[in-house]
């Protein structure tokens, strides 16, 4: 492992990555749930990242939770000084964060330190004034609410999760472990995160925004639904292929127009972002477990070229393929001397 937990060749053990759950009073047992499940369980034997995940709060009392449970504090809030990463879980009611609390979020995030909020979370982060002036989502139903209770904040009304100045805010329930994986994939790798979501038994990265799910569907959107992930599941088969929108509708018996509005209500997205995330996702898989050349990954993955893939992961992940592999690859050399692996 190199520092912050990401593989190394080597496989020496090092310091692990130091996650802080943000513990206080109205904070919600799905979230925190969530949290220890990315973060708190051991995986090193199926080679995920070590983490240290500490429940950190005013002092040791045991935070109340809905439904009878309760959040027993293992460190002081001083311990977000060694944090890597802090996460603030969801709220039950919205109620105000205690002063140390948000004292604590101000200083951490001065020192740089990555904070993420999950759902209602974003109300603790904006309490702290931490939203100011800075793009932010929370769930659909209280997007309303923190656009009145806070209008300097730009609220994004439908992403799935979003991130300004290294504070990243994420929609309701479901969509923050979407977000907890992401974040595991941008430190440690797509692989990583993988291992992760197939423990948990849930989709590594889902695309798309919340819009997708504030109506309920009717009974032609869900025979609709089953046609269309029958065409997603043909075109992880056929990543390797130059498919297009036309190709895609006719699998569906759909003109293009109509598979383009059918298949964006559903997934949130267009079907050639869909696409293209799925086929970023592809080479860094091969990335991360292969030393195929770099022409190869890209024909694998459905790029064409590999001038066309290095431009998808220079505006979508802000890194070239081959630092990627550096920072990612356990069979590079080069691995954990990348600043993208930190």
């Amino acid at each position: 492992m190199t520092p912050g937990g990401t593989p190394s060749p080597g496989g020496t053990p090092s310091a692990p990555y130091r996650v802080a759950l943000l513990a206080f009073p109205g904070i919600r047992a799905f979230d925190v749930s969530v949290i220890t499940e990315v973060w708190g369980s051991d995986r090193t034997d199926r080679g995920a990242p070590h983490f240290e995940l500490r429940r950190t709060g005013t002092d040791k009392t045991p935070v109340p939770l809905r439904g009878g449970l309760s959040l027993h504090p293992d460190r002081a809030l001083t311990w977000l000084d060694r944090a890597d990463l802090i996460v603030v879980p969801g709220l039950d009611e919205l109620d105000p964060a205690p002063a140390p609390v948000l004292d604590a979020l101000r200083r951490a995030h001065a020192r740089g330190t990555t904070i993420a909020a999950l759902c209602g979370g974003a109300f603790t982060l904006a309490q702290a004034g931490l939203l100011d002036g800075r793009r932010a989502i929370t769930h659909w139903n209280l997007v309303d609410r923190l656009r009145a209770r806070h209008p300097e904040i730009t609220v994004v009304p439908d992403a799935l999760f979003i991130e300004d100045d290294n504070i990243w805010t994420s929609a309701g329930t479901a969509a923050g472990i979407d977000l907890c994986l992401h974040l595991v994939r941008r430190t440690h790798g797509a692989e990583a995160a993988a291992t992760i979501a197939r423990s948990m038994v849930t989709a590594p990265f889902r695309t798309g925004t919340q819009a997708q799910f504030i109506e309920r569907p009717t009974p032609r959107a869900d025979r609709d639904a089953d046609t269309l992930a029958a065409v997603r599941e043909h075109a992880l088969r056929h990543l390797h292929e130059p498919l297009t929108v036309a190709d895609l509708a006719a699998h569906a018996g759909m003109s293009p127009r109509t598979f383009t509005r059918h298949f964006t209500a559903e997934t949130g997205t267009t079907p050639l972002r869909w696409l293209l995330d799925q086929r970023i996702a592809a080479a860094q898989k091969l990335l991360e477990r292969t030393d195929l050349p770099m022409p190869e990954v890209a024909r694998r993955a459905g790029f064409g070229s590999e001038v066309t893939m290095r431009q998808h992961f220079a505006s979508r992940l802000a890194t070239s393929p081959r630092a990627y592999r550096a920072a990612f690859n356990a069979t590079s050399s080069n691995a954990g001397n990348n600043p993208i692996a930190r």
